[in-house]
């Protein structure tokens, strides 16, 4: 038996794997499709955008490097352990279409930003990230079976069985993160509500005759909105009719034309089409993401239009956030009620993110309703602030958990402080055990409890952070559990430790 069974071999899927895998626990991964690679994983209609949030991630587990490497930025000047980046981001993308200028980010209103190897994001591809996080799973003893298509899933109260063409696989958890149309979802019975969409996108590669018609970069127009991207025939658009046309059919090249034609106001014409797909912006979320020993993470708990780039980074932060949680419940050290905080802490976010999808299709939804709206948000999206909030919430910087604690920095991402020796956050964080920072000369944290249980990593000496700190309690996901000013208490800190981290057996 397994400690976990996860179905899908996606980016979350395999980063949950990985996580898992870092604490000690046996993983295997169940993918339906045969083959890793695909023309929809790979450069360009694979490419996909990951936030700061994201790209730390990867940095807090030793694999950025790898990440750029495989996502051909890894030339000397992109962000590493130890390296120092250019503080201001690169690129904020868009809202509804309405790109944004990285000048008028206020990077000083950003809260407890401090300057490290990851402030920006990264464009890669799906198959890149993929082929990262197979590799360390691998490495972590990760088993991964691929052509196996899930039929149905049993539990009771010590154990789930997924069973797969003539095989039955057992084990203690099963983690459904097999997409929006999530087979694991539907056999466990999680209920799944949300909103029907306003249109139907699509994306190809296609042969244009005269391609120089349609504008370069994204296009609002009275009938929708088409994207032409840098690579030749690479085209999105998207047509509101209420998502009258979906997965369910393959699109033609006439169909593709007569919309292409409408939401351009061109005549253009395509020649051929090698690759097309459709999508929604229908936008529907699990009502809880835990039913018994089932667990849902990425778009297995929630669909939504990729408006705003935010569905893999949602799921990242979904498996970065399970992942340590149900190693300590496999583990037996978790405390009471830890991993209902996965549903806790993620759900809302979730939501939010449907929602900052829904918005974004009413803005840019034809007609004068929509048109004012536009115009609206254009003047909006042309202040500091605005472009500041935008940039703030959709690069992960802005997440902050109810932990129960007015301080400011609890519940946070915590930002990459770095000792007097030069160790940074972000390399403490590579074994998955939570860290506690001590800045205190009396070193008053050393033998705390978790700490000699080997559940914290200790690390102490004085951080040049300007946030008046005397020690700092982080959580494996990188998340601030507890804050302690230079005469904290130590009682506060061995609480906060036994809430994360359970206490010491008795």
């Amino acid at each position: 038996m397994h400690d976990v069974v996860i179905v899908g071999a996606g980016p979350v899927g395999l980063f949950l794997a990985c996580e898992l895998g870092l604490a000690g626990c046996s993983v295997l991964v169940l993918e339906r499709e045969p083959e890793p690679g695909s023309p929809w994983r790979a450069d360009p209609l694979g490419m996909r955008g990951l936030s700061a949030g994201s790209v730390e991630a990867f940095y807090r587990r030793g694999m950025l490097h790898p990440l750029l490497t495989a996502s051909g930025v890894d030339d000397g000047s992109g962000p590493g352990p130890g390296a120092e980046k250019p503080s201001r981001p690169r690129g904020v993308g868009h809202f509804a279409g309405m790109v944004l200028d990285p000048d008028k980010v206020d990077l000083d209103a950003l809260p407890f930003r401090l300057p490290g190897p990851v402030t920006d994001g990264l464009l890669t591809s799906l198959e890149a990230v993929e082929g990262v996080l197979s590799e360390r799973a691998r490495e972590l003893g990760v088993e991964i079976r691929r052509g196996v298509t899930v039929s149905a899933v049993a539990q009771d109260d010590e154990s789930v069985t997924v069973h797969a063409g003539e095989q039955a696989y057992a084990a203690r958890w099963l983690v459904g993160c097999d997409g929006g149309r999530s087979t694991v979802r539907g056999l466990a019975g999680f209920a799944f509500d949300g909103t029907e969409p306003l249109f139907t996108g699509y994306v190809m590669l296609a042969t244009v005759d005269h391609p120089d018609v349609l504008r370069p970069g994204i296009n609002l127009t009275p009938t929708g909105m088409y994207i032409r991207m840098p690579t030749e025939g690479h085209i999105g658009m998207m047509d509101f009719d209420g998502g009258a046309f979906d997965r369910s059919r393959q699109p033609t090249r006439d169909h593709l034309q007569a919309v292409l034609r409408r939401v351009s106001g061109t005549g253009v014409t395509l020649g051929g089409v090698r690759l097309a797909s459709s999508f929604t912006d229908r936008a529907m979320q699990a009502t809880t993401y835990r039913l018994g020993r089932v667990l849902l993470a990425g778009d297995a708990a929630h669909i939504h239009s990729p408006l705003g780039g935010q569905g893999l980074n949602l799921g990242i932060g979904d498996a970065m956030n399970l992942g340590w949680k149900l190693a300590a419940t496999v583990l037996g050290h978790a405390p009471d009620g830890l991993l209902g905080t996965y549903t806790g802490e993620r759900h809302p976010l979730g939501a939010w993110v449907l929602d900052w999808t829904r918005a974004q299709a009413a803005v840019m939804r034809p007609g004068p309703h929509g048109q004012a709206l536009r115009e609206v948000m254009r003047d909006l999206l042309g202040t500091r602030d605005a472009t500041t909030h935008v940039f703030e919430k959709t690069s992960g910087t802005s997440i902050r958990y109810d932990l129960g604690s007015d301080r400011p920095l609890v519940g946070r991402n915590a930002p990459d402080l770095r000792l007097e020796d030069g160790t940074r956050l972000g390399e403490l964080l590579r074994d998955g055990r939570g860290v506690a920072l001590d800045f205190g000369t009396e070193r008053r944290l050393r033998d705390a409890a978790a700490v000699r249980r080997n559940r914290l990593r200790y690390a102490a000496g004085s951080a040049d952070d300007g946030l008046g700190l005397g020690a700092v309690l982080i959580r494996p996901d990188g998340i601030v559990a507890w804050a302690g000013d230079r005469d904290f208490d130590r009682t506060s800190f061995e609480r906060a430790a036994d809430r994360w981290f359970g206490k010491a057996a008795s």
